[in-house]
């Protein structure tokens, strides 16, 4: 079942890419008491994801912020080597990489691909959603192949 508006962040171990390592951390820990623009790429490092997606969140950080939300997260079937990487290479410091290298968290939120046919195996979709103490407020998921709603600027449009 595909999460909902209102519903709670499910209840899974991710891992936070940072400068010291790669961090465990807990959903529903992560989420709690706080706002977050949370965005899923099906790959770090893939065109859309590296053109577009990481990039509006980046150019759109301040914007984000200034309408309330207290954290940016990006969040991919990578692992937190990769996750950080590609944050070092196109992110900025006002992204949080969340890896989810096991699709724990896509499969959670019911929100899994399958990129087999381009050699990628099990992903998360391309989606964004704002988390209020743990609570999803929006979400917006995007048809395959398309990059429309899961944009840090559609995203504005809804704070």
């Amino acid at each position: 079942m595909t999460i909902s508006v209102g519903d709670k962040i499910p209840e899974v171990t991710m891992v936070k890419a940072t400068a010291e390592g790669p961090q465990q951390v807990s959903s529903s820990e992560y989420f709690a008491g706080k706002k977050v623009a949370l965005f899923s790429v099906p790959g770090a490092f893939t065109p859309t994801c590296s053109a577009k997606h990481l990039p509006g969140f980046v150019e759109k950080a301040d914007d984000l912020k200034a309408k309330g939300v207290d954290e940016i997260v990006g969040t991919a079937v990578n692992d937190a080597f990769v996750m950080g990487a590609w944050n070092s290479a196109s992110g900025s410091d006002d992204i949080t990489m969340l890896a989810d290298g096991n699709a724990d968290f896509a499969e959670a939120v019911g929100l899994t691909m399958d990129g087999s046919g381009f050699g990628m195996g099990k992903r998360g979709q391309r989606f964004s959603m704002v988390v209020e103490d743990g609570t999803v407020t929006q979400l917006n998921v995007e048809e395959p192949g398309d990059f429309k709603v899961s944009s840090a600027e559609y995203m504005l449009g809804q704070l």
